[in-house]
This record gives structure tokens, sequence and C-alpha cells, in this order.
């Protein structure tokens, strides 16, 4: 935001309209002995050039590492004209719209970002929005519990190829609540599901089963067949996909013969840089028989009694938001801002525009294995359908590969022995539309020096 000095005249223009002698008295509420007299631990002041100096070389020790790392943040490229409209006065410090008759515009934009939502994903309602993709999900657990009544088991089952973060987080907000996240394995061959590990839970009383797609590791799961399964079993389906990817792939809303409940994810692909992992934001969709369980902001086009157009929040008080327990959601302030970025994005991009990202990732994806592959000492993992990320085994610790890379200011990607130790030296490797034949040609290049 620019800066906005005040000249001596029009501070006391200021204070003579609010009829006041000083700026002390605009505080005079706060007792005396509340009050800071100095900030001795403070630094002086240093001149706009020294700061910028400043900032500079901090911002340089951080270098810039070539990405092909992903995991649930990718490096995308944002059109300029993205934040360069998003930190306009009117959207950068609009905050809450409850107040319909004063914030149309805000209003209007997240309508705009939920009709978008909903295109993409196939589903019939979205709200705006979360704080991210992990907590998306705990939300998701919590309103499958709430909206499937029939099952009082309180049990959701979660294969080990969802993001380990998004497992974790959401285990860590709804343990205390009873309800279970069920674990189930993968297939070690191919990196998927294991449809057969469903079968132990056949005729049992299940409340909800999750479905990642794409996969953790990159790859695409049986979408159609898990879901009819789960709907076989009175289970609803919560869908936990990759925006960007749907832009290729089929949306949740067609999973099956009657497609995914809830659907939920990271909107960071859609206009967020990836700021050292945040702030982002979570995106929630479900059909519309369930939208009374729904979490967080849900807008709505209406008309006014002059039959002129108008935006609204609809279907929860502002009270609902301090029910504690019976609350539909804790979701008050949410991450606006990312939204607005997202909704200008998508609308900058439009679906050819992200259909040609989408198939840019999944190319460039598809050259780096195979640069890679073709090194001694490394090979790919799974060999099934995959976007935007590829699993790659090495002839020795990842940790100490990418450490090596990291001093060639190539960030190599995730290591997963922490979380599937199970894989030996497995390494997630991630190429956007970002990176060059020369960018995949260093990667190759560096790691065939380390390994070799």
């Amino acid at each position: 935001m620019p800066f906005i000095p005040h000249t001596d005249d029009e501070i006391r223009d200021m204070l003579a309209a609010v009829g006041v002698d000083s700026i002390e008295q605009l505080f005079d509420e706060i007792p005396p002995h509340l009050r800071a007299k100095t900030l001795g631990n403070i630094p002086a002041g240093m001149k706009e050039m020294d700061i910028n100096r400043l900032m500079n070389s901090r911002a340089a020790q951080d270098g810039q590492p070539i990405c092909f790392m992903g995991a649930g943040a990718y490096d995308h490229h944002i059109p300029s004209a993205v934040w360069q409209i998003t930190t306009r006065g009117e959207y950068y410090t609009a905050y809450t719209p409850y107040q319909a008759e004063a914030s149309q515009g805000t209003l209007q934009l997240i309508y705009e970002y939920q009709s978008m939502m909903t295109a993409l994903t196939g589903m019939d309602v979205s709200n705006a929005s979360m704080y991210d993709g992990a907590s998306s999900m705990a939300e998701a657990a919590l309103m499958a519990v709430r909206a499937n009544r029939k099952s009082k088991s309180r049990k959701i089952l979660v294969p080990r190829t969802v993001n380990p973060v998004y497992t974790h987080t959401s285990n860590s907000i709804v343990k205390h609540q009873n309800i279970e996240l069920v674990d189930l394995p993968f297939d070690a061959s191919a990196g998927v599901m294991d449809l057969a590990s469903l079968k132990a839970y056949e005729g049992e009383d299940i409340t909800a089963l999750v479905i990642a797609q794409p996969n953790f590791f990159g790859n695409l799961e049986d979408v159609d067949a898990l879901t009819d399964w789960a709907h076989a079993q009175g289970a609803l389906v919560i869908a936990v996909v990759n925006p960007l990817s749907l832009a290729l792939l089929k949306p949740p809303g067609q999973w099956g013969e009657k497609g995914a409940d809830i659907a939920i994810g990271d909107g960071q692909p859609l206009g967020a840089p990836m700021s050292s992992g945040g702030p982002y934001y979570g995106f929630m969709c479900c059909i519309k028989a369930l939208v009374r369980q729904m979490p967080g902001r849900i807008v709505g086009r209406t008309v006014d009694q002059d039959e002129r157009e108008g935006f609204v929040l609809t279907l929860q008080a502002r009270e609902q938001h301090i029910r504690r327990s019976k609350a539909t959601s804790n979701i008050c302030t949410n991450q606006g801002l990312v939204v607005t970025a997202s909704t200008i994005h998508m609308a900058i991009m439009g679906p050819q525009g992200l259909q040609q990202v989408a198939t840019a990732c999944h190319q460039n994806t598809r050259q780096l294995v195979d640069a890679l592959a073709a090194i001694d000492g490394v090979k790919p993992l799974f060999n099934g359908a995959r976007f935007h990320e590829a699993v790659l085994q090495l002839n020795r610790p990842v940790a100490e590969v990418l450490e090596a890379l990291a001093e060639k200011n190539i960030l190599g990607g995730y290591d997963l022995s922490r979380d599937y130790p199970e894989l030996g030296n497995a390494l997630l490797v991630c190429a956007t539309e970002m990176r060059t034949d020369d960018d995949i040609k260093q990667y190759a290049d560096a790691l065939e020096a380390i390994l070799c």
C-alpha cells in the first residue's frame, strides 16, 4: 500500500474538524499509566534509501532457487495484473460484508468467486472461503458428521495417499470431537489407494470416504469406483482436489453415478504466490442438499423491492459464528484478499488459459521424469497416470541429495521418507509451467553430478 504523508496543515485541519486541540486528546481515554513514554528498544529511524538497501540485502540471502518442489504449494506464473488489481484500495482494504447496503462490491466479487468455483468443481454450491486446504478437510469431516444423519459411527476413511499435512491437521481438529479418521493403505506398486482394503469395511457404518485426485504422489485414483463404493455403503464422499487439475480432469461433481458430496482443496494454485507458506486459502463446495451444513460465508444474488439486482449473505445469520459448538463453522474472518486475487486470476486466465497451464505442467513433469530417470541411481517408483507430480527412487538418502542440490541453487523436491518410510529413498518432484528446458537440464546435470 502506498505511503501517504500528512502535512502539519492537514493535521491541524483534521483536529479542528473533530473539535480537539492535539493528537494526544484523541486518545485521552487511555489511562496515563498504560501509555508508553518511550520506545527504548526500537532502533532509530532509517532513511528510505537505507531501508531499501537493507531489505534488498536480506531478501538476497534467501536466493532465487529453481523450484521443483510441490507437495501442496506450487510455483505458478501469476499475471502481473492480478495483484496490481487486488491491491487497489477498493479491494485491498475491503473487510467484512455483513452490512450489505455498504458492501455490494465485496459481495458481488465473492458471488463471482463462488460461481467460478462451482463451475470448476462441478458442484452446486461454494462458500467463500476457508483458511487453507488442510483446515478445509477438517471442516469437511465435521460437516459430513452433521450431514450424514443415518451414520452414527463418526468414522471417516482417509487413504494414506491424501496429503499428510491435511490428515494431521484434520485429526488435530476433530479427534477431540469423537470423530475417528481411519487410515487406508495404498498399493505400493501403483501409488494409489488399494481397492481391496475397502472390502473390510463393506456393510459397516461409515460416515464418509475421503478421495484425493490427484493424490499426494501425483497419481490418479479410480474416483468413479471409489465414489460408487462409498455411496453404496451409505457414506458421503469428500473430494480433495487441486483446482488447477480440474481444467483437465473430471470434476468431482461428475465422479461415479452421483458425484462427490463435498469438494475441498487449497486455492494457492489460483493466483497466490508461494510466499514461504502463505497466506493461502481453502475452498469448499458441496451438493445443494448439504448446503445448510456448509461452514463459512455464502453469498446469494437477489432483487430488492424496486427489482434492482443485489447481493447478500444468505442462509446463515451473523450470530451463527458465535454459537460455539452449535455453530456450523468457526470461520469468521476468512482469507478474503487471496480469494479476491483468485477471482481476478480466474477471470483473466479463463477456462482455456487454465487448461493451457495445466497441460504445460503435465508435459513439463513428464519431461522432468524422463530426464532424471535416465540417470544411474534414479528410477520412477510408479508408472500409472499422473498429474503435476511424480515419485522417484534414489540410490541414497534423499535428505543429503536435496541438501547438495540446494547448494547448487535448486529446490529438488520433497523428501517422502518421514511420511512414507516404506517407500525407501523416495523423492517427490514437480515441474510447473514455469520450468523451462534449461531448468530441467540444469536439474538433471546437477543430480547426475551428485549421484554418479
